[in-house]
């Protein structure tokens, strides 16, 4: 029987284990050290954003306060997102139960094969308000559609390659067990946990496909290759959060990082929306092939690279269509080639077109376009018990709201991403054919509707104003 979002939840209440935030935490700051390692340009660009948003901070207060007041301001600096590609059912499903483990779940399905990229996805991320304070570490997991590689006979070796290979330690599945059976781990075991699920995300620089085969999945598609040819996964990205996206872009060319042509997702606004992302270009890593003789013949694969983000409010069903019908009117005029040849041709049309998508946090708000988190202000809780309805509340200054973060991913930017890195040749023309149900059956549980979990934020944070100054959410 499918398991639901809560059913594999793992507690850890008690008090002889390590909560899973701090197991999140604890692994979140494994990962980075260990790609900082692996890819020093990450490390500079870590360094660069750091001081991007300190300065974006010191000049405007006004932002500094309100992340303040909201406990936000400190997660932007641990803030990371990552991305991983299994190959397997199996893979996904154990993949899943590591990261719950961590406080970690499933939230939204993305197709990527409409924006010609043969896999599925979803994103494990913690979804508590808490647990998002303490370190809102997300994971966007993509599993490979062998139904979409065309040639019969390649999908079947692929097929054979992947079911050879464990992408696990031992003693990270038996962790994983232990922490399902008994409820959590204690902090020995929490360590060695983190130590264990970590050797999965590891580069491997030898292939287990000779080159061969590797060519022959990188001309069906360079991410089949990257996903069938070696022992794990890897992590092919980590992704910070600035406060500033486009004067990161700027500033990387000055340290050494050529950034993408062009920030994917919306343009540069006075109020942030959904999610926009950049990255330096995937590197060229030696690896090596075994040959007809067992011995090792060196070559090279291109997958890994650095990735900033910047987020902004979280759109409703009504703000997300216009969003993406604005995306694709954008596209229509001007799709940007991976090259940047007319980067500035579509940063013009992507600002012009955007316009129809109002700028000020309350028409957003009042429009219905956006999620919003409200409290009380020092005015509101002193008239406790005063009947008003939520609008004269907010005109009154009773109650202020903010936005809420996107926590979420974009399948277009996140395919446009790759364009970049990998060049225009790496998109491929693939029938749509999104299938949450069978994602979901090799998941082993339902993803999150990410939607109905931003509007129960909203809900919840206007019922407990009204629950002081006496109004009931229905009459508003």
């Amino acid at each position: 029987m499918m398991a639901s979002i809560n059913s594999r939840q793992i507690p850890m209440t008690d008090t002889r284990f390590v909560s899973a935030d701090d197991i999140r935490s604890a692994f979140s700051a494994a990962m980075s050290a260990m790609y900082r390692d692996e890819v020093p340009a990450y490390g500079t660009l870590m360094t660069l954003v750091a001081r991007v948003n300190q300065q974006k901070l010191s000049a405007d207060p006004r932002l500094k306060a309100r992340l303040e007041a909201t406990d936000s301001l400190d997660r932007i600096s641990e803030e990371r997102h990552g991305a991983i590609r299994l190959g397997t059912p199996q893979e996904l499903a154990m993949m899943r139960r590591a990261f719950a483990v961590m406080g970690m779940y499933p939230v939204g399905y993305y197709d990527l094969s409409t924006a010609g990229v043969p896999v599925h996805s979803t994103a494990f991320r913690p979804v508590g308000d808490a647990s998002l304070k303490r370190n809102p570490f997300r994971v966007f997991t993509s599993l490979l559609r062998l139904d979409l590689i065309a040639d019969a006979a390649l999908r079947e070796q692929a097929a054979e390659v992947l079911a050879s290979r464990r992408i696990f330690t031992d003693e990270a599945v038996r962790l994983i067990e232990k922490a399902e059976s008994e409820g959590g781990l204690g902090e020995a075991d929490a360590k060695q946990f983190v130590a264990e699920v970590l050797e999965t995300f590891r580069w491997h620089d030898r292939a287990i496909v000779d080159a061969g085969m590797y060519k022959r999945l990188h001309d069906a598609h360079r991410l089949i290759a990257d996903v069938v040819s070696f022992k794990g996964p890897h992590i092919n990205h980590l992704t910070p959060r600035t406060l500033d996206i486009d004067k990161v872009q700027a500033l990387m060319p000055e340290h050494g990082i050529a950034p993408k042509a062009v920030v994917e997702g919306p343009p540069t606004r006075e109020c942030p929306i959904l999610l926009r992302q950049t990255s330096f270009k995937a590197l060229e890593e030696p690896v090596s092939f075994i040959g007809d003789g067992g011995e090792w013949r060196k070559g090279s694969h291109t997958a890994r690279f650095g990735e900033i983000e910047q987020r902004g409010v979280a759109l409703t069903p009504k703000g997300r269509a216009l969003y993406d019908a604005l995306l694709n009117q954008t596209r229509a005029k001007v799709r940007p080639a991976a090259d940047g040849s007319n980067a500035d041709a579509y940063e013009a049309a992507l600002a012009e077109v955007f316009r129809a998508l109002p700028d000020d946090w309350n028409e957003l708000r009042k429009a219905g376009l956006g999620y919003f988190s409200y409290s009380l202000t020092e005015k509101g809780r002193a008239v406790a018990g005063r009947r008003v309805d939520l609008e004269t509340a907010i005109a009154e200054g009773l109650v202020q709201f903010d936005p809420i973060v996107y926590e979420d991913f974009l399948p277009v930017s996140a395919a446009g991403i790759f364009q970049s890195n990998l060049g225009d040749e790496a998109t491929q023309e693939f029938v749509a054919s999104p299938n949450q149900i069978m994602f979901e059956r090799d998941l082993g549980a339902s993803v999150l509707d990410e939607f109905a979990h931003y509007s129960e934020i909203e809900r919840a944070s206007i019922e407990a104003c009204f629950a002081v100054i006496g109004q009931a959410l229905a009459a508003e």
